[in-house]
């Protein structure tokens, strides 16, 4: 069965480290990745990697994608420039179609009304309350959430984040990514040889 492509968003001051390890296993998954940019333009990441993407963020519909990733970046809260990508992020909700979003992104889906129904989970809970959202009940303590078609989780919690995503969209079994989850967030020594014969099966 062929594979929708995954997309991930970038923009001014992206989150490196954030979203690394869901990208390079979704890829290893047999999942495209491609990149999308506000306008489709060049941007930079706040550890100084430069992008060229794959299309612009406004050619990018729902329907040919199998997920939507949004990292923290710094310019989600400055201003109101990425406002387009929450309205994105509510597009391929309304069709049905999943995000995961990262820290500062989740600040930016909470300002966008997505998290007032949906449990979520972020950098901390006062961080989510400051956009004065109606979401805060629905707030969990915990490395990542999935509601849904929905994952959040905060900026420390890259491993879970692609945990979250990977279980999502049937990446590997469960077997597979609860050994790939040890490994790599506990490093468990005898998790690489579950992971290993898990994903040879």
């Amino acid at each position: 069965m062929t594979r929708k492509p995954v997309h991930l968003a970038l923009y001014d001051t992206w989150a490196d480290w954030e979203t690394g390890h869901a990208t390079a296993h979704l890829a290893l998954a047999g999942f495209e990745v491609r990149t999308a940019t506000p306008g489709g333009r060049p941007v930079t990441s706040m550890g100084g990697l430069h992008a060229r993407p794959d299309l612009a963020l406004e050619e990018l519909r729902p329907e040919d994608s199998s997920l939507l990733i949004l990292p923290g970046a710094a310019a989600w809260d400055e201003g109101d420039g990425l406002v387009p990508v929450a309205r994105t992020a509510r597009a391929f909700l309304d069709a049905g179609v999943p995000v995961a979003a990262i820290c500062g992104a989740t600040a930016g889906l909470a300002r966008e009304g997505l998290l007032d129904d949906r449990a979520h989970t972020s950098a901390a809970a006062p961080y989510l309350a400051a956009t004065g959202y109606a979401g805060a009940g629905r707030y969990v303590e915990a490395d990542a959430v999935t509601d849904g078609p929905l994952v959040t989780a905060g900026p420390t919690e890259s491993v879970a984040f692609a945990r979250e995503i990977l279980r999502l969209l049937g990446a590997y079994d469960d077997k597979a990514v609860d050994a790939w989850y040890r490994l790599f967030h506990h490093s468990d020594p005898a998790a690489y040889a579950e992971w290993t014969e898990a994903v040879s099966r």
